[in-house]
């Protein structure tokens, strides 16, 4: 409808869209993280140890790291919307599967088959975030789009990890998996319904199109590409700046997968907590780091609309957030249960303000390439869902303790701030057929 003053309003429809992402997203670490809260009664009744568990919480990273690029290259020939619908479809069944593990023969071969499929679906998620965040939102929003779909790990953490520990002492470890499996399945079914891209969602006006597109947004950012030019693929792996990039994300990526992961039954078994008490305990630092994701986004979109520049905007809540994760360390000097859960909670705090590497990606990947630059990006910061399992696997059960694994992520977090002072260099966005700097 046309204004008083001939001038069209403009819709809001970018808004619901990014409200969906966040539902969606947050499901998808719910259905990552339900594995984390099953593994200490699944270890007690299955009888896997420390290494065994580190390798199925890796089988998921597996197959979700490994298929990045194919996962990219599927979002720019066939877009978000279809893509992102149909992996969520998937995953959703393979992690309503998981309920069954345990009454069959080889436990341990179907739970790591089922959570490598997984990962093979959630594969296109967060490159299509970024893509849809692109497509529907101006440069000037896109820090606060970012933080939101971003923020959503925290928040899964937060409110469903003492739902999923409360399901599990009332029921079974195994109708934690069924529940979620079946939630994610009728969201996915909403997804492919209603999402759209800008041009073609009934709800978005002109007005709100020429704004998106005004901003720096990309909204005929069309779906056509016939495949993957490994050319390109190795301009975008030699350039500094990316290169600089992809290891913050794997530093960064470290401390989410030992939330993720491992820190469940580091609160059981180094401080001693019941099943019911880290419910509780573990939703505090993930409160703390939604907060800390929707803060870092903020103050980033706040600095580009004062005029400061993009490489200050969005390096300098990275720096920092990194910097200050670091001080998870700090936990193996303390005792006391409350200190424990505030330096876990500042150090997860830091982390979502420093979160801001899929708005960076946004920000300099080639617009005909968006999906295989973010694609790239998620891989190399996903071989931390790798490495960091097994690794922290291996170290509580070689040393007997997890002062080593605490250290190693902390150390890995000054890694990631050192990459962004001296490796990235000013931002820009990168144009086919620019040579590595």
């Amino acid at each position: 409808m046309a204004a008083v003053s001939g001038v069209m309003r403009k819709t809001h429809a970018r808004y619901v869209i990014l409200g969906l992402i966040f539902i969606v997203t947050t499901f998808n670490y719910v259905d990552r993280a339900t594995l984390s809260i099953a593994a200490p009664a699944m270890r007690a009744e299955l009888g896997f140890d420390a290494i065994t568990m580190g390798l199925a919480f890796s089988a998921f990273g597996w197959a979700y790291t490994a298929m990045q690029i194919p996962g990219g290259w599927v979002l720019d020939r066939y877009g978000a919307p279809l893509v992102y619908g149909v992996g969520l479809l998937l995953w959703s069944v393979f992690t309503f599967l998981q309920g069954f593990v345990g009454h069959v023969t080889g436990a341990f071969v179907l739970l790591f088959a089922l959570r490598f499929l997984m990962g093979i679906a959630e594969s296109p998620a967060f490159p299509a975030n970024s893509r849809l965040t692109v497509m529907w939102f101006p440069n000037h929003e896109r820090g606060f789009a970012t933080a939101v779909f971003q923020s959503a790990q925290y928040f899964a953490l937060a409110a469903f990890t003492p739902l999923m520990t409360w399901t599990l002492h009332a029921f079974s470890w195994h109708v934690i998996f069924f529940w979620t499996g079946a939630a994610g399945v009728v969201l996915g079914l909403f997804w492919l319904a209603y999402v759209r891209e800008p041009r073609q969602h009934p709800g978005v006006n002109q007005a709100e199109l020429d704004y998106i597109q005004a901003g720096g947004g990309l909204p005929d950012m069309a779906a056509a590409r016939e495949g993957v030019r490994w050319a390109e693929v190795r301009a975008l792996v030699t350039h500094r700046m990316l290169i600089g990039i992809y290891i913050g994300q794997f530093c960064l990526t470290t401390i989410t997968w030992f939330f993720l992961t491992w820190f469940p039954t580091y609160l059981m078994e180094a401080k001693g907590m019941s099943i019911l008490k880290v419910g509780l305990v573990a939703s505090i630092p993930a409160i703390a780091g939604f907060i800390g994701g929707m803060a870092g986004g903020t103050w980033s979109d706040w600095m580009l609309r004062r005029g400061c520049s993009l490489t200050l905007a969005r390096k300098l809540p990275i720096i920092t957030g990194l910097l200050f994760s670091s001080s998870i360390v700090l936990a193996n000097y303390v005792e006391s249960t409350v200190v424990v859960v505030l330096v876990m909670s500042i150090a997860f705090f830091a982390k979502g303000v420093g979160n801001l590497g899929w708005c960076i990606v946004g920000d300099v990947s080639p617009k005909s390439i968006m999906g295989i630059s973010g694609g790239i990006f998620n891989l190399c910061g996903n071989l931390a869902s790798i490495v960091t399992p097994i690794v922290i696997g291996i170290i509580v059960k070689e040393m007997g303790s997890f002062d080593l694994a605490l250290g190693y992520v902390g150390a890995l977090a000054l890694v990631g701030a050192l990459s962004y002072l001296v490796v990235v260099g000013p931002l820009h966005r990168l144009e086919l057929g620019e040579k590595a700097a």
